[in-house]
């Protein structure tokens, strides 16, 4: 099959699109055939060295849509899985999945024709999206939803989304709007017209000014640290991407940043919103495996309004 690795650090041109061997799922795995990918930003951070690896073969890649191609042992026999409310269902090859490859260092990831996930990693894909748009859903809306589980906030409560105009920051305003939250979002002042369709209720520019203290919350996407945690009142939360970076508490604010996790049950009853209408994913870009380093370049480039995504 082919992968996308790569064999030092550097930019876009440092990724090579190789045959490698077919993986084979063990116990309570299986393999799906890759249909698309999508590259998020954790992936040239990868590229750039910054988790380390230096030495290895580097895979890329979280995020997978597909369908299912082979069953490791007894999955077929025994392992049930959560179908987003409707009941159970036992996975069969043939049967369309997203899901979530988690882990920054890795030899292989989901930029490869196939890839070997656990089944608790897995949930039914969208039925009403292609698999471009199914493939935008793991990483990036497990971190939005659990971001903002995290934070403990409430219907009624009011809270400030920066990067809101990001595919994850979008998918938060969505998520927070559903919930009854009153969202600020803190984008682009070109992007005021699309957060507001995502249900932001009020607008801030980037650079805007935000008053101390004047909302229960802030989900930080856009990464801004302490003068976002000033925005929060006294004894509210704080929640940013980016564990072990986050500002110290204050105030009595709930600090913590998100660290996203493989939760099939979980994206099921994400994959269900997007089904009902209920949460819109975009893409930016679609190229083919074999033009990685092309979709590299176009993602550090920026501007792209969606997720940019490899078609195997």
């Amino acid at each position: 099959m082919r992968a996308v690795i790569a064999n030092g650090f550097g930019g876009p041109e440092v990724l090579e699109v190789v045959e490698t061997a077919v993986p084979e799922p063990g116990p309570g795995q299986v393999r799906v055939r890759v249909r698309a990918a999508a590259l998020n930003p954790v992936d040239a951070a990868v590229r750039a060295g910054v988790f380390g690896g230096g030495g290895e073969r580097i895979g890329f890649g979280w995020d997978v849509a597909g369908e299912i191609d082979a069953l490791g042992p007894g999955v077929g026999a025994g392992d049930v899985v959560a179908d987003g409310g409707a009941g159970a269902a036992r996975w069969a090859v043939g049967d369309r999945v997203v899901g979530l490859h988690y882990g920054a260092v890795k030899a292989l990831g989901t930029h490869a024709e196939f890839v070997v996930l656990d089944v608790g990693a897995l949930a039914a894909a969208p039925v009403t999206v292609d698999d471009a748009h199914a493939a935008v859903l793991p990483l990036s809306g497990l971190t939005a939803a659990r971001s903002l589980a995290q934070s403990g906030l409430r219907a009624g409560d009011s809270v400030l989304i920066t990067g809101a105009a990001g595919v994850v920051g979008g998918l938060a305003v969505q998520l927070a709007a559903r919930a009854g939250l009153v969202v600020t979002a803190l984008a682009g002042e070109a992007d005021e017209e699309l957060v507001r369709s995502l249900g932001a209720a009020r607008f801030v520019p980037r650079g805007g000014a935000v008053e101390p203290g004047s909302v229960d919350g802030v989900l930080d996407f856009a990464v801004l640290g302490e003068p976002a945690l000033e925005w929060v009142r006294d004894g509210g939360a704080y929640v940013g991407v980016h564990p072990g970076a986050e500002p110290a508490p204050v105030r009595g604010v709930r600090v913590g940043a998100q660290e996203v996790a493989a939760d099939g049950a979980h994206l099921a009853q994400l994959v269900a919103l997007v089904d009902a209408g209920g949460l819109t994913l975009r893409v930016g870009s679609v190229h083919a495996l074999a033009d990685a380093a092309e979709a590299h370049a176009v993602q550090g480039k920026g501007g792209v309004r969606g997720r940019v995504v490899l078609v195997a």
